[in-house]
């Protein structure tokens, strides 16, 4: 399967061609955060360092509302805050868009490796004019990585379709136990690496608190397993683009209801709603909750011992393997396009656990294409 598009790779084969070898003593070493903090002398090297915040000033490093894509703090440990111990990164143009805090900001606590000269930045230990950042799986919008979607170019409604079946069906299939490690990473909180994030009621709670007590979190099933009674089983009941962190007691209370607007206040849940036939996320997860029923939609078509999954426009659906309503879920991915923490989850499921996509996600433009009414 393809990998998304690395400028570096083009940039040696060009030289390659050119006749320009490129030998190991030419090449940058890869060193530490606290090796690159010794050495500001103007070379140039790889640093492999975790992401910790975003530098505004000599000695002041943010980790939340970060101001804009310009920079980034590099550490030896996740969990550092003391600034002298960090690297400070600028981040030239081209890379503002997959390595920026301020788009990305799941990239908080993840490990990175950035070449590029050593020296000062904000009057500090820095990086500057690098050439080359790889690892993290940051991106404010992956788009179409390589040739990812090629087989789809062109195609519309049915064709798109089964065209989009065949691509994203390519994938590395999980156990329901390597969910629970795949989720503290998918929807890590973006200010708080110990935590993760949950889909329906937006609340960051701690990693560790996984399991089925009322307060604990744990692995909701967006398109809910019993539409379609493929419960836990490898494939649609292990597949993360649909599985979220919930707590235990909201995820009792959507159960198996398909999505409307409507309903009465669900506790502990702020902004989600429910009533007998349906259930309401947030308002700021009603898209993302849209994308993933319309993935499940197109990825498992019957084809593969699993049911065929289908949405349509109706409530009260039950055990059979569909889930509405079609009409609503169009106009809540309308509402709420794509964040960056939904297009940085799509693309750490890619990069590290089950490397397929979420169509959706990367063209938000097919799901009219293929659901016109």
């Amino acid at each position: 399967m393809s990998r998304p598009f690395r400028p570096a790779l083009l940039v040696t084969a060009v030289l390659a061609l050119l006749g320009f070898g490129i030998t190991p003593s030419n090449a940058a070493t890869t060193i530490t955060v606290a090796t690159a903090i010794g050495r500001q002398d103007n070379s140039t090297a790889s640093v492999t360092g975790y992401v910790v915040g975003q530098p505004t000033a000599t000695s002041t490093v943010v980790r939340s509302n970060f101001p804009n894509d310009y920079a980034l703090a590099l550490a030896d440990s996740a969990t550092q805050t003391s600034t002298s111990s960090m690297l400070y990164v600028q981040i030239p143009s081209a890379f503002r868009a997959s390595y920026g805090l301020q788009s990305n900001p799941g990239l908080l606590g993840k490990q990175i490796t950035v070449t590029g000269t050593l020296a000062a930045y904000f009057s500090h230990p820095g990086l500057k004019n690098a050439t080359a950042f790889t690892g993290g799986g940051g991106s404010s919008d992956p788009g179409d990585p390589g040739d990812y979607y090629a087989g789809a170019e062109g195609k519309t409604g049915a064709a798109l379709k089964a065209a989009l079946h065949t691509i994203i069906s390519n994938q590395t299939k999980l156990t329901y136990d390597q969910v629970w490690d795949a989720l503290e990473v998918t929807d890590q909180d973006p200010n708080n690496s110990s935590n993760v994030i949950e889909i329906y009621s937006g609340r960051s709670i701690a990693k560790s608190s996984e399991g089925g007590g009322v307060d604990d979190w744990n692995r909701e099933h967006v398109w809910a397993k019993s539409h379609g009674d493929f419960g836990t089983a490898t494939g649609p009941g292990t597949d993360v683009h649909h599985l979220r962190p919930e707590d235990v007691s909201v995820n009792s209370a959507r159960g198996n209801l398909d999505f409307d607007n409507g309903g009465t206040a669900v506790a502990q849940c702020s902004g989600c709603t429910a009533d007998s036939d349906s259930f309401a996320p947030r308002q700021a997860a009603r898209g993302d909750v849209a994308r993933m029923i319309f993935y499940m939609a197109v990825r498992y078509e019957g084809d593969d011992g699993f049911p065929n999954l289908e949405v349509n426009n109706s409530v009260g659906n039950g055990t059979a393997p569909y889930i509405g309503k079609l009409s609503v879920l169009k106009a809540w991915a309308a509402a709420d396009p794509p964040d960056a923490f939904e297009k940085n989850r799509n693309e750490v499921i890619y990069t590290q656990f089950q490397h397929n996509r979420n169509p959706f996600i990367d063209h938000p433009e097919w799901i009219s294409s293929i659901w016109p009414n």
